[in-house]
């Protein structure tokens, strides 16, 4: 039963970053700013969704919904009602009185600021629902003030939304991130509860990752070693390639890293500047699902990607 309906918002640019996020999440691909689903999931996995309505009742009309919701036992918690926007056409005074309407009939005391329950009441798919509400707290906002930063690095909505990709269920995955850099990606997995290692060739971006991952205290989950040496086997893989604005990734190397990346987990998410169509291919990886990110005139690619059965390799 889809008995929760989120909503999300997103910038045109990450549009199509949105969408393969909540594809890989929850199997969707939404186009009206909200979705119903029957998974549950905290609004702030993802860096995209703004609110979660656990919907309780649903009628035909306001004023059924209103009987419905009266019937709620409080038990003394204070509560308030929140009208969640499906671009529905009600105007800011509709949406209060509403809430108004609706949450004059709870047995209860209103508590605008630090309320003990948040409702939510919406309009959507042609009918009214009430229930409880969850908003989304911004936790990659945090995750800027690290001490250590790279001009190139994926910003930390990207890496939160890449993390949800390569991993949309954390029961039972190891993930491994094969050039983590300063940890990007590595926190905004943890912090999700993924369980992830990360390795990079270089010294100096280790420490810095160490002391990102110091700083917000999450484990030190990350080794000095080269990706294309490293042997283990993980469930997925997360590679952002490594990324020059003065030169292209030599081809010999782009070549190794994809091979070791399909010897290191069956399923991979890339990140590329550059075309890698046919590399994958080479190195036995089909793509699965795919799409561009845009910063003005800048773009990035991100990959799904599974192994494809080569018994030569």
């Amino acid at each position: 039963m889809n008995n929760h309906l989120y909503t999300y918002a997103c910038h045109e640019d990450e549009q199509e970053l949105c969408g393969l996020e909540l594809r890989m999440l929850f199997g969707v691909t939404p186009a009206d700013g909200y979705f119903f689903s029957a998974r549950s999931l905290d609004p702030s996995r993802s860096p995209f969704i703004k609110r979660k309505l656990t919907v309780m009742h649903e009628a035909d009309s306001l004023e059924e919904l209103a009987e419905l919701a009266a019937a709620i036992r409080l038990d003394g918690a204070t509560f308030k009602v929140v009208f969640v926007d499906t671009d529905d056409g009600f105007a800011y005074d509709e949406r209060r009185s509403l809430e108004r309407q609706v949450g004059a009939r709870l047995r209860g005391r209103a508590e605008m600021r630090t309320p003990e329950r948040q409702f939510g009441l919406a309009f959507a798919a042609g009918s009214w629902r009430f229930g409880e509400l969850a908003g989304n707290e911004a936790v990659w906002l945090k995750h800027n003030a690290k001490p250590q930063n790279y001009s190139t690095a994926l910003s930390t909505r990207v890496a939160r939304a890449v993390a949800n990709i390569a991993v949309p269920d954390p029961r039972g995955i190891r993930a491994v991130d094969p050039c983590c850099g300063i940890g990007t990606v590595l926190i905004e997995a943890l912090s999700m509860g993924i369980g992830i290692e990360g390795f990079d060739i270089n010294p100096l971006a280790l420490r810095g990752a160490r002391a990102n991952l110091a700083h917000f205290g999450f484990p030190d989950v990350v080794h000095l070693h080269d990706m294309r040496m490293l042997s283990g086997r993980w469930d997925t893989a997360i590679l952002d390639m490594p990324y020059n604005l003065c030169s292209v990734l030599p081809e010999e190397e782009q070549r190794q890293m994809l091979e070791s990346a399909r010897r290191l987990a069956g399923r991979a998410v890339f990140v590329t500047t550059e075309p890698m169509d046919a590399g994958l291919r080479h190195a036995g990886f089909t793509v699965l699902d795919r799409c561009i990110i845009r910063k003005g005139r800048f773009a990035r690619q991100v990959l799904v990607c599974e192994q494809a059965f080569l018994p030569f390799i």
